[in-house]
């Protein structure tokens, strides 16, 4: 979708300013799901291909039933622990696009530095896909950092806090020169 496709439409540029903001998160989103599942995908098949070398030489070494079970036994310990494993860093990687979404919703110019201003040892990803403890640290350093966050608003330069001068430079010049300085 562009910005002509929508003025084409007869769009005013607030309506086209508020369909591309729509449509950005939902990229957005559909990015960081697609992240979510590229990065599961290729853990499980690091997996795989670890369990059918494993089943390979399994094979090969299965010389009595002693041997055969002190394998099996230390192989199903390995697999739970990388299963752990796969499931802690699969949560870290949903919390941190959740994360990287609130913030692009919430207009953030730099998610990775406001995120290093953040304190997100206490932050956790809900069933419901909401974030706990987040709005706190977000508020504290949305009060630190400003600067980080896109407010929409034209700030134009009004030099003299926006007043008119109230004496004329050049006067007060040729006054000091004239001897009288006011």
């Amino acid at each position: 979708m562009k910005r002509d496709q929508l003025k084409e439409l007869g769009l005013s540029e607030e309506q086209i300013k508020a369909v591309m903001d729509l449509n950005g998160e939902d990229i957005n989103k559909t990015k960081s799901n697609n992240a979510e599942m590229v990065k599961e995908s290729e853990s499980l098949k690091a997996q795989l291909a670890e369990r059918d070398k494993d089943i390979t030489t399994l094979k090969k070494n299965a010389k009595n039933s002693d041997e055969l079970s002190n394998q099996l036994a230390e192989l199903q310990s390995k697999y739970k622990q990388n299963k752990a494993n796969l499931t802690e860093e699969l949560g870290k990687v949903k919390l941190n696009s959740a994360i990287d979404q609130v913030l692009t919703k919430n207009h953030v110019r730099n998610n990775t530095a406001f995120k290093s201003l953040m304190d997100l040892s206490n932050v956790k990803l809900k069933d419901d896909g909401t974030l706990d403890n987040f709005d706190d640290q977000f508020n504290h350093v949305k009060e630190q950092a400003p600067y980080l966050i896109d407010e929409g608003k034209s700030q134009s330069y009004e030099p003299n806090s926006g007043k008119p001068a109230t004496t004329d430079e050049t006067q007060e010049m040729i006054n000091v020169f004239k001897g009288g300085a006011k």
